[in-house]
């Protein structure tokens, strides 16, 4: 009976320290998922990033050029590590395990690392950049895609 009692109490402190147990988990998560977001410099990039969407907006619509200004503060008013950290450390805890993000942190302090870290940002511009000149290249074929489908019964539905 004794036993029973103590078994009956150890489950009622589990189950009631239990969420407890989970927020130190999900803290220590999301501290890993900062210092990771940390070292490969995102909080430094932003102003970059705001940079580089305006310089695509201007290339994607120079009819912009007069608001330049106006939509460079924009982005750097609203693309800074501190409104975007939360959901941007919320985003890799839900793609990354604890350990994992622990040992993409130690590869970004490497040497190489280092440099993924520098040199991918550009190479992903200049990637979607390229994509971007294929698919211009080739939307007339698109768009007759688009006209064969609607020029089917029940407009290609």
């Amino acid at each position: 009976m004794m036993r029973m009692t103590r078994y009956g109490c150890l489950l009622i402190v589990a189950l009631l320290c239990h969420p407890f147990a989970a927020l130190g988990n999900e803290q220590s998560h999301r501290k890993a998922a900062e210092t990771l977001l940390i070292v490969m410099e995102v909080d430094k990039s932003m102003p970059d990033l705001a940079n580089q969407l305006v310089e695509t907006q201007m290339q994607q619509n120079p009819q912009l050029a007069p608001q330049r200004d106006t939509i460079q503060q924009f982005f750097h008013k609203y693309l800074t590590w501190e409104n975007v950290k939360e959901d941007t450390i919320t985003i890799y805890t839900q793609e990354f395990t604890e350990p994992e993000l622990k040992k993409l942190t130690e590869f970004y302090k490497t040497p190489v690392g280092k440099k993924a870290v520098e040199k991918m940002p550009k190479l992903m511009f200049v990637a979607g950049q390229i994509g971007l000149k294929k698919a211009q290249e080739n939307q007339a074929e698109l768009r007759q895609k688009i006209g064969e489908q609607q020029n089917k019964p029940g407009g290609g539905r």
